[in-house]
């Protein structure tokens, strides 16, 4: 009974260091990008729509995908920033 439980715990310590800690790492990074997202950053949502920011709220986005265009999106739903004039550029 004693050989199976420690059996269990070296791949219990497996899972996390594989699968738990590198999605919490994930998680921990994507905060912290949208914590300092500000008005004018161009972003990716995860749909694939790129715009710039307009408008943040508490839970919401304005991203502004063409001239007068604004979609109101989730801030969970950007999934990237990127770096300035990349949209101009394209």
């Amino acid at each position: 009974m004693f050989g199976s439980l420690f059996m269990f715990i070296p791949l219990f310590l497996i899972m996390y260091f594989l699968m738990i800690r590198p999605q919490m790492k994930r998680q921990k990074e994507h905060r912290a990008m949208l914590e300092k997202l500000a008005k004018g950053d161009e972003v990716i949502t995860n749909g694939g729509i790129a715009g710039t920011v307009s408008n943040i709220g508490e839970s919401f986005i304005t991203v502004e995908v063409a001239d007068g265009v604004q979609l109101r999106v989730q801030k969970g739903a950007i999934a990237n920033v990127l770096p300035r004039g990349t949209l101009k550029s394209a």
